[in-house]
C-alpha cells in the first residue's frame, strides 16, 4: 500500500491539510502509484502565506550575515540527506540516476554561492548627486512573501534557485511544487527544520492547478518566480500585471546548436547528448534544432545517430542508464504525437521514431533524430520536450544566424567552432539568454533569462538576487 501523506508544512511544522483530496505520485519506470499528497486547497494556500506574512517582519530584520549563515546550514543539510533526495527524485519523475546523482550536491553548491552575495546587501550605497549639492543613499529592502511555483523536470534544483536569493534577500517563502513530483519537495522540509529556519519562513503547499493559482492572486503575495510552460507564463504574467506585482518567468524554449564549418566533430559527438537530450529531452534549455552546414549534413547526421543510438536506455537507476522513462503518460503521448507530425510534414527519423517497444510498462520513447527538416515545420518550431533532435541544413552564416533567431523562443543556444573567438562573435548575433560554446551548461553566478517567449527577469548571481528586492532612494542634502 502506498504510503498517504495527508499534511502540509506551514509555519515550521506539519499540520493537517485542509483540502480533502490526493494526488497520486506515479512511478514512471513501472506506472505504479508509489504514494500519496495533499491537494491543497484555497484555504491551505491562505494559511501558508499568513504564516509567511506573520515571518517576514523577522526574518527582514535578521541581519544579512545571519541569514547567510542558515542558507549555508540548509546547503549542509541538504547533502546530509543527498542520497534520499536522488533516490526520491529518480523515483518521481524518471530521471537517470547519473543525472540525479549530482542535484544535492550542485543544490548546496548553488545555495553557498547565493550566500556568498551576502556583500550586495551590506555595502553602503551612496551615490552624489551629479546635478545639485548632495547625493543618495540607495537602500535594497526584501519585496515580502515570495511566492515560488516549480516544475517536474528538475524537482529539487529548480526549487533551490528560487529559494536561496529569495532567503537572502530576506523575503518569506511559499512553495508550491508540480502535482507530479511533490516528494523532493517534503523531503526537502527535512533539511529546512534541521537548518532551524524560524517558522513561517519556508512554506510548502502541494497541489494542482487551483493550488497555484490561489497562490499567484493572493493578495498578500509581494512577489511570484515561476518556473514553466509559456502558456502558464503568460497566464501568471497576466494576473501579476493586473495586481502590478513583480514577477519573474522562466520559460519555454526551441534552441538551437549551430556547428560552424570547422567544428570539431570529437568535440560535437562528446557533448551532442548533453546539449540536446538531457534528462530524456525534458530540458527547458535543450538545443533541440541542430544547424550544420549543408555541404556536411550527411556526415553530421550520421555521426550525431550514432551517438544518439548508443546512449543506453532503460532502468533510471541504472548508472549508465542515459535516457529513462518520461515522466508521465501524458507527456509520452504528447512526444509520440510530434513524432507523428514530423513525419506527416516529410521529415525523417533515421533514429527511433516511436514508443520503445522493448519496456513491458514505463513511459519510454525512443530517443530520435529527424533529417530532411525545414524551418517551418512544428518540430522545428514547437517545444516538444523528449528526446527529439531535428538536424537542418544551412547555406552560410547569415542563413545559420537568420533561423536559430526565426523563433518565437530565446532561451539558450550553442556553437561549436575551434576558432572561440568567432564562435563568440556568432553568439553576439544570436537573440538568447544563454549561449554556450562546444558545449551547454549554466553558471549560477552568472545571469539566467530567457528572451521573447522564454521568459521575463533573471536567475542566478547578483542580478538574480536583485528580483526579489525593492529599491530606496534616500536623497540627503549637504548645504
Amino acid at each position: 500500500m502506498p504510503p498517504i501523506h495527508d499534511d502540509l508544512y506551514i509555519d515550521g511544522r506539519w499540520r493537517p491539510a485542509h483540502g480533502v483530496g490526493q494526488l497520486e505520485v506515479v512511478n514512471p519506470t513501472t506506472e505504479e502509484v508509489w504514494a500519496h499528497v495533499p491537494s491543497g486547497d484555497s484555504h491551505d494556500i491562505d494559511s501558508a502565506v499568513a504564516a509567511a506574512r506573520r515571518a517576514q517582519h523577522g526574518w527582514a530584520s535578521t541581519p544579512p550575515s545571519a541569514r547567510a549563515t542558515l542558507i549555508r546550514k540548509f546547503a549542509d543539510e541538504i547533502e546530509a540527506i543527498g542520497k534520499e533526495l536522488t533516490r526520491v527524485i529518480t523515483t518521481e519523475n524518471g530521471t537517470p540516476i547519473s543525472e540525479t546523482a549530482s542535484a544535492p550536491s550542485h543544490a548546496a553548491a548553488h545555495l553557498r554561492l547565493v550566500a556568498d552575495l551576502e556583500h550586495e546587501l551590506t555595502r553602503n550605497d551612496i551615490r552624489p548627486n551629479p546635478m545639485s549639492p548632495g547625493s543618495s543613499l540607495v537602500q535594497r529592502r526584501p519585496l515580502g512573501v515570495a511566492g515560488l511555483i516549480t516544475p517536474w523536470n528538475f524537482p529539487l534544483g529548480l526549487m533551490i534557485i528560487k529559494l536561496g536569493p529569495a532567503l537572502l534577500a530576506g523575503c518569506t517563502t511559499v512553495l508550491k511544487p508540480a502535482p507530479q513530483t511533490p516528494m523532493a519537495a517534503r523531503l526537502l522540509m527535512d533539511a529546512v527544520t534541521a537548518a532551524g529556519f524560524p517558522p513561517g519562513v519556508i512554506n510548502l503547499v502541494t497541489g494542482g492547478n487551483d493550488a497555484g493559482v490561489a497562490l499567484v492572486e493572493h493578495p498578500d503575495v509581494d512577489k511570484i518566480s515561476f518556473t514553466g510552460s509559456t502558456l502558464a507564463g503568460r497566464s501568471i504574467g497576466a494576473a501579476c500585471g493586473e495586481r502590478l506585482r513583480p514577477v519573474t518567468l522562466e520559460l519555454g524554449g526551441k534552441s538551437a546548436a549551430i556547428v560552424l564549418e570547422d567544428a570539431d566533430l570529437d568535440m560535437l559527438a562528446a557533448n551532442i547528448l548533453r546539449v540536446a537530450m538531457r534528462n530524456t529531452g525534458q530540458t527547458c534549455k535543450a538545443c533541440t534544432r541542430l544547424l550544420v552546414p549543408a555541404n556536411q549534413y550527411d556526415r553530421v547526421v550520421d555521426l550525431v545517430s550514432d551517438v544518439v543510438s548508443s546512449a543506453p536506455m532503460g532502468d533510471p537507476f541504472d548508472p549508465t542508464t542515459f535516457f529513462g522513462p518520461l515522466v508521465s503518460a501524458t507527456q509520452r503521448t504528447r512526444v509520440l504525437d510530434y513524432l507523428d507530425i514530423g513525419r506527416s510534414e516529410g521529415a525523417k527519423a533515421v533514429v527511433g521514431g516511436g514508443a520503445a517497444t522493448e519496456f513491458s510498462r514505463g513511459y519510454f520513447v525512443q530517443p530520435t533524430v529527424f533529417r530532411d527538416v525545414t524551418p517551418g515545420m512544428r518540430i522545428a518550431r514547437e517545444e516538444i520536450f523528449g528526446p527529439v533532435l531535428s538536424v537542418l541544413p544551412y547555406t552560410d552564416i547569415d542563413d545559420a544566424v537568420a533561423q536559430t533567431n526565426d523563433s518565437p523562443y530565446g532561451l539558450a543556444g550553442a556553437i561549436f567552432s575551434r576558432d572561440i573567438d568567432r564562435a563568440v562573435a556568432v553568439a553576439s548575433r544570436i537573440d538568447s539568454g544563454n549561449i554556450g560554446i562546444n558545449h551547454y551548461g549554466s553558471n549560477a553566478a552568472a545571469p539566467f533569462s530567457g528572451h521573447k517567449d522564454s521568459g521575463l527577469g533573471t536567475e542566478f548571481g547578483p542580478e538574480g538576487l536583485a528580483q526579489y528586492m525593492s529599491y530606496t532612494s534616500v536623497h540627503l542634502q549637504t548645504r
